[in-house]
């Protein structure tokens, strides 16, 4: 039996308290690695806390200004809003493409994630293409309907809706993840003693999904803290938008400095709060016996609904950003405008996404072994910390790099050893949350079983765990890689001279208002993404089989 056969609370909701084992420290080359990790970490923090001290009593001004209260209260609302809607679309999604009979599964579990690959910048452009006061749409239905004017998309609404679109599946990858690898046999001794799908969902399912759910939800939160396309288009002030103003326009970066330390500070609010929703219970089998998939609930008349649902999600989220795009690239080419050659820039994409994808993961690796299976107070500040680089905006990660490389290692200064370095630094939480997550669902019973075999703590990683643990790898991986894919201010900034991607291609292109050719390297840059992303979703779904 599973473990929902302890009393209490953990009867109540199939989680039981995890069986304490007596276990050998962490191995030294587990602490080495995650001690490298650390110093990654707190570069930009030190570079920061320089640069802030050095501002002295204008820092303490800064600090204290009525502004400055009112950028934290509209991130704030922002970040709370964000963060809850992405949660309302990606659980019923996850679930849906999971758990029930509904058509056309793997192509809906494509289409739903390819929305994270569109950057904000694009997404907040085109939102006000479409749907803007004298948009698109407006000018649909004008002709019918006599509508000279929408009302205005811009501010917290523009916001919400653009930066929700983009950042549900940081919410959804993970649940998926963790529906593919929970045991079945929970919900089918719930369904079997007379409860409904909905009363099993709520007292089964979603408990033994919080992990997934709270380590998405806390990336959705971070990347909508952090981001700057979508609010300074729909002219929402939030934290990066007044650090960039700080950057650029008044050209002082020890106030900017100062900013990005009141956001690494609101980001470890946020992260404080997620870690007061964890709990100590087990999300893993606590007995033995062979992992099959979930038999699919039918949803009978509820079909209709469900692929309404899904469709309409995938209309606004990426039928009609790519629609746009494709109508510029038309036009531009129609206009006698000549297509771009995108080689050069797709392969420079890949190569460095594929990568930095790699030491993600391995950077991932120990700070989530040690978070999970060696917990204390410093492994847990280790795995908050590694989140606070996700908040901060690149621009700020970028230039701390480009001090500490100038001063102390000149030989990495303008190389892409550095801008993998940043892209570790950025996106690390998204291999954490999805590392910690598939720990988390493997009993520690069976590294106790590999170690009495005489296997040592490494080999018992790399034979028992890392298997284990593969849908949370793929769906690390497959997010990383994403993120990295449409990253701009650090590829700006630390990129060698001369390298182009397919990011950069677009904001250069953009900014000289050559739309088509943008156009054209920003549907490259979501078919590129869209093609490992297929792979990797139908494989795992192959294997939940």
């Amino acid at each position: 039996m599973a473990s929902a056969n302890e009393s209490g609370a953990g009867r109540k909701s199939g989680l039981t308290r995890p069986r304490a084992s007596r276990r050998a420290g962490p191995h030294p080359v587990l602490l080495g690695a995650a001690a490298v990790v650390a110093v990654a970490i707190a570069l930009p923090l030190v570079y920061l806390f320089i640069r802030g001290v050095g501002a002295g009593a204008e820092f303490w001004e800064l600090l204290f200004r009525l502004r400055t209260l009112q950028i934290v209260i509209r991130s704030a609302l922002l970040v709370a809003a964000v963060t809850g809607a992405c949660i309302l679309i990606a659980v019923p999604l996850a679930w849906l493409i999971t758990r029930t009979d509904l058509p056309f599964r793997r192509v809906w579990a494509i289409l739903t994630a390819l929305p994270l690959v569109i950057p904000s910048y694009i997404g907040a452009f085109l939102v006000i293409v479409a749907l803007g006061p004298r948009g698109m749409l407006q000018r649909a239905l004008e002709g019918p309907f006599g509508i000279e004017r929408l009302p205005e998309i811009y501010g917290f609404p523009g916001a919400l809706l653009t930066l929700t679109l983009l950042s549900f599946p940081y919410v959804l990858l993970p649940a998926q993840a963790a529906l593919t690898r929970m045991d079945p046999s929970l919900e089918e001794a719930s369904r079997s003693l007379g409860h409904s799908a909905w009363s099993t969902f709520r007292r089964i399912t979603l408990p033994l999904l919080r992990p997934a759910i709270a380590s998405g939800a806390l990336l959705a939160a971070l990347y909508t803290l952090s981001d700057f396309g979508a609010v300074s288009l729909m002219r929402y002030e939030t934290f990066t938008w007044a650090i960039y103003l700080q950057y650029n326009s008044s050209l002082d970066r020890i106030l900017a400095a100062g900013l990005c330390l009141v956001l690494a500070l609101f980001a470890a609010g946020i992260l404080l709060a997620e870690s007061r929703t964890r709990t100590q219970a087990a999300y893993h089998r606590s007995s033995s016996g062979a992992a099959r998939p979930a038999k699919p609930l039918p949803l009978g008349h509820w079909r209709l609904p469900a692929l309404a649902f899904c469709g309409g999600i995938v209309l606004f989220a990426l039928v009609l950003p790519m629609s746009v795009l494709g109508w510029w690239v038309a036009r531009g080419i129609s206009a006698g405008e000549s297509v771009p050659d995108l080689w050069s820039a797709t392969a420079n994409s890949v190569i460095v996404s594929a990568v930095a994808v790699l030491v993600v993961l391995a950077a991932s690796l120990p700070v989530a072994l040690l978070s999970i299976r060696f917990p204390s107070r410093a492994s847990a500040l280790l795995e908050r910390a590694s989140h606070v680089g996700f908040a901060l905006p690149g621009i700020a990660v970028a230039l701390s790099l480009v001090y500490f490389g100038s001063q102390f290692a000149p030989v990495l200064y303008q190389t892409t050893a550095l801008l993998v370095f940043a892209y570790l630094v950025l996106f690390l939480p998204a291999g954490v949350g999805a590392l910690r997550t598939s720990l988390l669902q493997i009993s520690p019973r069976w590294e106790e079983a590999g170690r009495s075999l005489g296997r040592g703590p490494l080999a018992v990683i790399s034979t028992i765990d890392l298997p284990l643990m593969r849908p949370g790898l793929i769906a690390g991986g497959s997010l990383t890689f994403l993120l990295i894919m449409k990253e701009l201010p650090a590829t700006l900034i630390l990129g060698p001279a001369g390298f182009k991607t397919l990011a950069t291609s677009v904001w250069s292109a953009s900014s000289e208002a050559f739309f088509a050719e943008a156009a054209a390297h920003a549907l490259a840059l979501i078919l590129v993404s869209s093609v490992p992303m297929a792979l990797i979703i139908v494989r795992q779904r192959w294997q939940s089989q």
